[in-house]
Formats: C-alpha cells, structure tokens, sequence
C-alpha cells in the first residue's frame, strides 16, 4: 500500500512508521520535514499536498496542536486552536482526500485518552479528542467506494513521559510501539467507525 503519514516525527509518527514500513510504502509528512509538508489548519495545504502525492491507499494523522492551559485562563482565541488545526484539519484531510483515496482506502486519526478520562489544563484536548472520536463513528456509516475511517485513542506514551509526566500523573503510559499495531489495525485491517484505545 501507499500511505500517507502526517505528523512522522512525532513520539507517535515515529512509532507508526517502524511498524507500517515493514510492509508498505510508507510517505513522511510533516510541518516543515519528511518527504513532503503540510499545515493541517489550511484546508489549501491540504489539497496541495494530495496534488503532490497523488492517488493512495491509506492516510494515518498523528498530528495536531491543542492549547493546554487552565480553564480560567481559556478564551475563545486558546480553543480555536485546536479546533481549526487537530479537529478541522483531520476532518479535511477526510473531505479533500477522499477525491484522492483509492477504492477501500482508509483514514486513520489520532485522538487521545483525554476524551474520556480527562487531565488538569487538557479541555481542549478533551473536546477536539471527543468530537473526532464521534466524526469518525457518524463518517464511517456515510463513506463510499468502501471507505473507511477510524481514529487511535493512545494513553500517554512512555517516550513522552519525560515532557508530560506533571500532567499524566496515576496514568500507565503505553510504549509507542504497542500504540503502533493500533495503526496498523486500522490501515491493514476492515473494520470501520471504530476509535482503538491503547492503554
């Protein structure tokens, strides 16, 4: 398969494309690295970068920015944020790649723990996590050309800890490499409408 990697160099990316490389071509893209770039918020980027690509097989997103910050302190401007960029920017890549995708391709998104076991400063986490957990489950039902879509729903990572232990404290992280054959589950295998939690 051809597949599209958003967010490659990420804790999370990296681990992906260890496992899914074994078997697959595998094409790197980030913000401003890999093979190709691309700003998720800019739904113009976006078609730019499928242009570039051309026609594939699968598209995995382990990228996305969110504002961790208090409540208190969280104004509009702090969650638009992560609504215009993790939320709407896997949301598009959806919308314009499937001009793109192969019959029976797949979407595979990034979410996260937050959406349902919530952490100190993580409200914004918390909704964009939810609303693509419940986009992924209201697409799957209206998807042609035997699409599919599903998102990965990863505790903590060991290898992230280091960065974000002050705000995981009681969680069990999970190693990136068991969060990777959640990926794999999705591109590699049929189901659809599923959010995979790890850890």
């Amino acid at each position: 398969m051809k597949i599209l990697l958003i967010g490659a160099n990420g804790t999370i990316g990296s681990a992906v494309a260890k496992e899914l490389e074994q078997r697959h071509e595998v094409l790197r893209i980030g913000r401003s690295s890999g093979d190709y770039q691309v700003d998720i918020s800019s739904s113009a980027s976006i078609r730019s970068l499928f242009e570039q690509t051309g026609r594939f097989d699968a598209l995995v997103c382990a990228a996305g920015n969110v504002t961790f910050a208090a409540l208190e302190d969280m104004t509009e401007a702090h969650f638009s944020l992560g609504l215009n960029d993790k939320l709407m920017g896997q949301v598009n890549l959806l919308l314009i790649g499937r001009e793109f995708i192969n019959d029976g391709g797949s979407f595979t998104f990034t979410t996260g723990i937050t959406s349902h076991d919530p952490i100190r400063t993580g409200s914004s986490a918390s909704l964009v996590n939810g609303a693509i957990d419940a986009f992924v489950k209201a697409a799957a039902i209206e998807l042609p050309r035997g699409l599919r879509v599903n998102s990965v729903s990863p505790n903590v990572l060991v290898e992230a800890m280091p960065a974000y232990a002050p705000y995981f404290r009681g969680f069990k992280p999970v190693p990136g490499a068991e969060v990777a054959l959640a990926y794999a589950k999705s591109v590699e295998g049929l189901q659809t409408g599923q959010t995979y939690h790890v850890g």
